[in-house]
């Protein structure tokens, strides 16, 4: 599924979209695109508000961090990693896999 445009997400950038009625983060990552569903399992806060570092997006609320490429969980209250998403880059729009994430 088509959800943006790869000139539209700067490096270091990232936003929120919806792949199947669900939000999605999207993060681009030095030109490497990488989506992963957009809430902490903390308290479900959307991890779209947080901070981008790197490949490390970190939770507004109680300042969990995940890994972007992987969704796993680096620190933080939250126990569990969050799941991903299949991201291909064609031309210059970005796609996200409808399928349930992984």
């Amino acid at each position: 599924m088509p959800v943006t445009t790869a000139s539209g997400l700067a490096p270091g950038a990232m936003t929120w979209v919806v792949v199947d009625r669900e939000r999605v983060l999207l993060a681009n990552v030095n030109g490497a695109f990488y989506a992963l569903q957009d809430a902490c399992g903390h308290r479900q806060m959307p991890l779209s508000k947080g901070t981008l570092e790197g490949h490390v997006v970190e939770c507004p609320l109680h300042f969990a961090t995940f890994d972007v490429r992987t969704g796993k969980l680096l620190s933080g209250p939250s126990a569990a990693d969050v799941p991903t998403y299949e991201v291909q880059v064609k031309d210059d729009t970005v796609y996200v896999k409808r399928a349930r994430p992984r």
